[in-house]
């Protein structure tokens, strides 16, 4: 891999450039150091320890970016690689591997001391810092993810991974404590909950999938891990670093669709924990197939519909430019973007200009360009859906307000500013999870506070003003409501110090750098009388090191 340096690209394109006919290049136009030199294929997966070569059938995998075949041919989703396409046998092996690896709780990684396990961790950070150039090539190319993006995830993902080695450090320093309360001596620990099945998202397939991923490997649970439907290749460069970096059955790595693999995982009651980032629906199939749910813990990242709030006396340069961000950051492909802006009447024409002018700035281009914001999308049939959002809020009254949105060029869809936005358009209700921005004239707060509190969601909003009695009584009202309220600024996950959680469908518990560790682990508790008789059995057991649990061993 060549050294990064800048493409050979036209730094003064505008969003314009995406309806020219050279928007997707020719194969011969794609700078030497981006080029997928004959694919990528996973032919391998991890089960016990073991790459075991798959002979199966092969999903082929299909980039958001399009090649033309000659000069004037409609361009065509590049193939860029293949992975297995496994099933509920293969599926049922590696959570067998998984149920022998943590052994009820007696295995050898459960049973590591928090060094070991954490000595593990750091030798895969190691080994997956290695191969960050591949991986974020991968990003690009399958989900269309610019590279600056794809460099950020990465590295955010890395830094992700040494601040759980640290947050776990200070959460076992807590756990190495006695306290005496009502006569009872106790310590109480963090272990394990037992085998996580894993899945993540294809918006990050590396960033979200690792928020859970290692926390719960971490913690001394053993691991079933199904990548995300897309972004699933740059899971093979890694394949070999979860190998070798952790004991045979820890950690096992499956391939293909989820309705093939995951529900004979969930049917089998083996599963004890379950990790999973996607819409309520499937998270709610899914944990409804487990014989006994009330058994099975979950942390869910769910749907989300967040909207903005843009009061009359808001900053109108700030709320642009932070809802044009959150609204199209990664073509508007996150969770945490901004799906609705709710504007106060006297502002609203204005700034439907304003973020029209905005958009219309954004370059679209490839994910490999410099200073590229607008790039082809990974999903298919999404253009086509877009495109009927877009039509029923037309046929309901609403305008496209910027020059070209909601047009269309293969799998690349160039934003659409709609309005006026109104009740009865299903915008108003669906989560586009695209590049659409919906905009709402509303005339007093009650409007607002009824929209978000009839909302099936409750991840996020952003307030938008400068009047501190109008903030702090929607504050008030709508804190309730969500489960993050972001003043002046967009929603979003980080930093990943804080809670990232949500209410009504949009989540099941919370994560974050230290939440993360306690979702994935139980408190125990051993606890004796305070006589002393039980303290000198107590001080016995630690002074000579006759327990694993209780100890009073920590890390600095």
């Amino acid at each position: 891999m060549k050294p990064e340096t800048e493409s050979s690209v036209d730094g003064n394109k505008s969003s314009k450039n995406w309806a020219k006919p050279d928007f997707f290049p020719n194969a011969e136009n794609i700078p030497e150091k981006f080029r997928l030199e004959g694919g990528v294929s996973i032919n391998q997966t991890l089960i016990a320890g073991e790459l075991r070569e798959w002979h199966g059938p092969f999903a082929e995998v299909r980039s958001p970016v399009c090649l033309r075949a000659a000069k004037g041919a409609e361009p065509e989703p590049v193939l860029i690689g293949k992975t297995p396409l496994m099933d509920g046998d293969t599926a049922l092996q590696a959570l067998d591997a998984a149920v022998a690896a943590y052994g009820q709780g007696s295995g050898a990684w459960p049973s590591f001391s928090v060094a070991q396990r954490i000595e593990h961790v750091e030798q895969f950070l190691t080994e997956m810092r290695s191969h960050r150039e591949a991986v974020v090539e991968l990003l690009m190319w399958e989900i269309g993810k610019t590279r600056k993006d794809a460099s950020k995830e990465f590295d955010r993902t890395a830094d992700y991974i040494s601040d759980t080695i640290h947050e776990l450090k200070v959460l076992d320093r807590r756990s190495s404590r006695f306290e005496t309360v009502g006569g009872v001596v106790a310590q109480t620990r963090r272990l394990p909950v037992g085998v996580a099945l894993c899945m993540g998202p294809y918006n990050y397939p590396l960033n979200e999938t690792f928020t859970t991923l290692i926390p719960a490997l971490i913690m001394g649970n053993t691991v079933v891990f199904k990548p995300a439907k897309y972004g699933v290749l740059l899971i093979g460069p890694l394949l070999k670093a979860f190998q070798t970096s952790f004991p045979p059955g820890v950690i096992n790595v499956i391939f293909g669709r989820g309705r093939d693999t995951i529900g004979p995982l969930m049917k089998s009651g083996d599963v004890d924990m379950f990790a999973f980032i996607g819409t309520h629906k499937g998270a709610s199939a899914l944990k409804q197939m487990h014989p006994k749910p009330h058994r099975l813990k979950a942390v869910l990242g769910l749907d989300a519909n967040n909207p903005a709030i843009v009061l009359p006396d808001a900053d109108l340069d700030l709320a642009v430019s932070e809802c044009v961000a959150g609204a199209l950051s990664f073509n508007g492909q996150r969770c945490t973007a901004l799906k609705l802006l709710l504007v106060h009447e006297s502002l609203a024409e204005e700034f439907v200009s304003r973020v029209s002018t905005a958009v219309n700035d954004l370059v679209a281009g490839m994910p490999w360009e410099t200073d590229v914001s607008l790039t082809p999308l990974p999903e298919p049939g999404k253009v086509t859906y877009l495109r009927s959002l877009v039509d029923n809020a037309e046929a309901n009254g609403a305008t496209i307000a910027n020059e070209g949105g909601g047009q269309v060029n293969g799998t690349y869809f160039h934003p659409a500013v709609l309005y006026p936005i109104t009740t009865e358009m299903r915008v108003y209700r669906e989560e586009q999870f695209g590049p659409l921005i919906p905009v709402v004239a509303f005339r007093d707060e009650a409007e607002v506070i009824r929209h978000v509190r009839d909302s099936e969601f409750g991840q996020q909003l952003s307030i938008f003003g400068t009047d501190p009695e109008a903030m702090g009584g929607l504050i008030d009202v709508l804190a309730n409501q969500v489960g993050r309220i972001n003043l002046n600024g967009q929603c979003q996950r980080g930093p990943d110090t804080l809670p990232f959680n949500g209410r009504k469908d949009s989540a099941e518990g919370t994560l974050s750098v230290s939440d993360a560790l306690r979702v994935f682990s139980i408190r125990t508790t051993v606890a004796t009388k305070s006589s002393e008789r039980n303290r000198d059995l107590v001080t016995s057991i630690v002074r000579g090191r006759h327990s694993r649990t209780l100890t009073t061993d920590y890390l600095f």
